[in-house]
Protein backbone atom coordinates (compact mmCIF):
# COMPACT_ATOMS: atom_id res chain seq x y z
CA UNK A 1 0.00 0.00 0.00
CA UNK A 2 2.80 2.50 0.84
CA UNK A 3 4.47 1.90 -2.51
CA UNK A 4 1.30 2.71 -4.24
CA UNK A 5 0.91 5.50 -2.04
CA UNK A 6 4.31 7.06 -3.14
CA UNK A 7 3.97 6.33 -6.80
CA UNK A 8 0.28 8.54 -6.63
CA UNK A 9 2.41 11.18 -4.40
CA UNK A 10 4.56 11.20 -7.16
CA UNK A 11 1.77 11.53 -10.28
CA UNK A 12 0.53 14.14 -8.36
CA UNK A 13 4.11 16.50 -7.40
CA UNK A 14 4.48 16.10 -11.58
CA UNK A 15 1.22 16.89 -12.47
CA UNK A 16 0.46 19.80 -10.14
CA UNK A 17 4.62 20.92 -9.30
CA UNK A 18 3.72 20.82 -6.03
CA UNK A 19 4.79 17.74 -3.32
CA UNK A 20 2.50 15.67 -2.04
CA UNK A 21 2.57 13.50 1.10
CA UNK A 22 2.17 10.09 0.35
CA UNK A 23 -0.08 10.11 3.43
CA UNK A 24 -1.08 12.70 5.92
CA UNK A 25 1.33 12.25 9.05
CA UNK A 26 4.29 11.29 6.58
CA UNK A 27 7.31 12.99 7.33
CA UNK A 28 8.99 12.52 4.16
CA UNK A 29 7.23 12.47 0.02
CA UNK A 30 9.08 11.72 -3.39
CA UNK A 31 11.37 14.40 -4.84
CA UNK A 32 12.73 11.73 -7.79
CA UNK A 33 12.21 8.26 -9.81
CA UNK A 34 14.81 5.63 -10.59
CA UNK A 35 14.77 3.09 -12.96
CA UNK A 36 17.56 0.80 -13.90
CA UNK A 37 18.04 -2.56 -16.29
CA UNK A 38 19.16 -4.29 -12.99
CA UNK A 39 15.68 -2.87 -11.35
CA UNK A 40 12.72 -5.37 -10.66
CA UNK A 41 10.42 -2.09 -10.83
CA UNK A 42 11.02 2.02 -10.31
CA UNK A 43 12.52 3.20 -7.29
CA UNK A 44 10.80 6.10 -5.71
CA UNK A 45 13.43 8.73 -4.24
CA UNK A 46 11.95 10.29 -0.84
CA UNK A 47 12.82 13.51 0.85
CA UNK A 48 15.24 12.67 3.53
CA UNK A 49 17.64 9.89 4.58
CA UNK A 50 16.67 9.25 7.48
CA UNK A 51 15.23 5.98 9.12
CA UNK A 52 11.56 6.68 8.80
CA UNK A 53 12.07 7.38 4.83
CA UNK A 54 14.82 4.40 4.47
CA UNK A 55 11.84 2.21 5.67
CA UNK A 56 9.86 3.19 2.35
CA UNK A 57 12.58 3.28 -0.39
CA UNK A 58 15.53 5.32 -1.16
CA UNK A 59 16.56 8.89 0.72
CA UNK A 60 18.02 12.00 -0.49
CA UNK A 61 20.12 13.67 1.49
CA UNK A 62 18.69 17.44 2.30
CA UNK A 63 22.35 18.91 2.09
CA UNK A 64 22.95 18.02 -1.29
CA UNK A 65 21.16 19.41 -4.74
CA UNK A 66 17.85 17.76 -5.48
CA UNK A 67 18.17 14.26 -7.89
CA UNK A 68 18.47 15.67 -11.28
CA UNK A 69 19.41 18.99 -10.67
CA UNK A 70 23.54 19.33 -9.17
CA UNK A 71 25.36 16.71 -7.31
CA UNK A 72 23.10 14.91 -5.16
CA UNK A 73 23.23 12.21 -2.86
CA UNK A 74 21.04 8.96 -2.43
CA UNK A 75 21.29 6.42 0.42
CA UNK A 76 19.28 2.98 1.34
CA UNK A 77 19.03 -0.25 2.30
CA UNK A 78 21.23 -2.49 0.63
CA UNK A 79 19.24 -5.51 1.22
CA UNK A 80 15.90 -3.88 -0.11
CA UNK A 81 15.90 -0.92 -1.94
CA UNK A 82 19.52 -0.55 -3.11
CA UNK A 83 20.07 -4.58 -3.32
CA UNK A 84 20.47 -3.82 -6.82
CA UNK A 85 23.46 -1.79 -6.99
CA UNK A 86 26.02 -5.36 -6.23
CA UNK A 87 24.75 -5.68 -10.02
CA UNK A 88 25.97 -2.33 -11.59
CA UNK A 89 28.99 -1.73 -13.17
CA UNK A 90 30.89 1.08 -14.64
CA UNK A 91 29.38 2.03 -18.05
CA UNK A 92 25.68 0.81 -16.86
CA UNK A 93 23.02 3.50 -17.54
CA UNK A 94 19.86 4.32 -15.10
CA UNK A 95 17.33 6.87 -16.14
CA UNK A 96 16.04 8.95 -12.89
CA UNK A 97 13.23 11.54 -13.43
CA UNK A 98 12.62 14.73 -11.60
CA UNK A 99 9.97 16.79 -10.50
CA UNK A 100 9.16 17.72 -13.95
CA UNK A 101 8.59 14.86 -15.45
CA UNK A 102 11.53 14.94 -17.25
CA UNK A 103 13.94 11.74 -17.51
CA UNK A 104 17.59 11.88 -17.48
CA UNK A 105 20.02 9.67 -18.43
CA UNK A 106 22.81 8.93 -16.11
CA UNK A 107 26.12 6.53 -16.84
CA UNK A 108 27.84 4.90 -13.88
CA UNK A 109 31.33 6.12 -13.89
CA UNK A 110 32.64 4.76 -10.72
CA UNK A 111 32.18 2.16 -8.10
CA UNK A 112 34.45 1.93 -5.08
CA UNK A 113 34.05 0.98 -1.43
CA UNK A 114 34.83 2.86 1.64
CA UNK A 115 34.86 3.11 5.59
CA UNK A 116 33.21 6.10 7.01
CA UNK A 117 35.68 5.47 10.11
CA UNK A 118 37.91 7.49 7.36
CA UNK A 119 35.64 10.52 7.22
CA UNK A 120 35.01 10.76 3.48
CA UNK A 121 32.74 8.81 1.34
CA UNK A 122 34.90 10.60 -2.00
CA UNK A 123 31.42 12.05 -3.04
CA UNK A 124 31.78 14.41 -6.07
CA UNK A 125 29.92 17.72 -4.97
CA UNK A 126 29.98 19.60 -8.66
CA UNK A 127 28.54 19.13 -11.81
CA UNK A 128 25.46 17.11 -12.72
CA UNK A 129 26.55 13.73 -10.55
CA UNK A 130 24.00 11.22 -8.72
CA UNK A 131 25.91 9.67 -5.93
CA UNK A 132 24.13 6.50 -4.63
CA UNK A 133 25.28 4.92 -1.24
CA UNK A 134 24.52 1.76 0.40
CA UNK A 135 25.69 -0.31 3.74
CA UNK A 136 28.85 -3.22 1.95
CA UNK A 137 29.11 -5.76 1.77
CA UNK A 138 25.89 -6.62 0.71
CA UNK A 139 25.83 -10.08 2.23
CA UNK A 140 26.47 -8.73 5.70
CA UNK A 141 25.22 -10.72 8.39
CA UNK A 142 24.97 -7.89 10.86
CA UNK A 143 23.81 -4.40 9.60
CA UNK A 144 25.42 -0.79 9.74
CA UNK A 145 29.16 -1.99 9.68
CA UNK A 146 31.77 0.69 8.62
CA UNK A 147 31.79 -0.04 5.46
CA UNK A 148 29.35 1.72 1.94
CA UNK A 149 29.73 0.56 -1.65
CA UNK A 150 29.51 4.44 -3.51
CA UNK A 151 28.28 4.13 -6.98
CA UNK A 152 29.09 7.62 -8.92
CA UNK A 153 26.91 8.41 -12.27
CA UNK A 154 26.79 11.10 -14.04
CA UNK A 155 24.44 13.17 -16.36
CA UNK A 156 24.68 12.16 -20.14
CA UNK A 157 22.04 14.36 -21.68
CA UNK A 158 19.16 17.09 -20.95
Amino acid sequence: LAQWLIADAWQHTIKTQHIRKPWSWADTWPVARLRSKHLPRDLYILAGAHGSSLAFGPGHLGATALPGEGASVVGGHRDTHFGFLKKINVGDTFELQNKRGQWLKFIVRHTRIDDVREGYLGIENRGDFLTLVTCYPFDAINPGGPLRFVVTAQQIDG
